[in-house]
């Protein structure tokens, strides 16, 4: 299999979403990097899924509460930038403050 450096970018960062999604799930708060990667990878594969710019703006906001995450990391986190592929062509998704709720949707991240 030959993949491109961007695939082999995309690739990497699902597997450190996947990391995280795993260290969130047996009860650990999640620091700077596990919570980009796990917001970016899901956002990824909601883009895959269909959803809009806008869709994806509002759930990238859910997935993870200041519960979820180390301390100082709301403060650090703030947005998270994902490149799609749309219907319509190549589009920058912004996550502007992801961090802001007490308790984050788990059910999405």
């Amino acid at each position: 299999m030959h993949l491109t450096p961007h695939e082999l970018d995309k690739l990497a960062l699902h597997q450190a979403g996947y990391l995280a999604q795993k260290r969130l799930a047996r009860g650990l708060r999640l620091n700077y990097p596990e919570a980009v990667a796990l917001i970016s990878a899901q956002v990824m594969e909601l883009i895959r899924d269909g959803r809009s710019v806008a869709e994806l703006m509002d759930l990238g906001r859910q997935m993870l509460g200041r519960s979820d995450v180390m301390e100082q990391v709301p403060g650090m986190v703030v947005e998270v930038q994902v490149e799609g592929t749309f219907p319509d062509g190549t589009k920058l998704v912004t996550v502007h403050h992801p961090i802001a709720a007490e308790h984050g949707n788990l059910e999405l991240a």
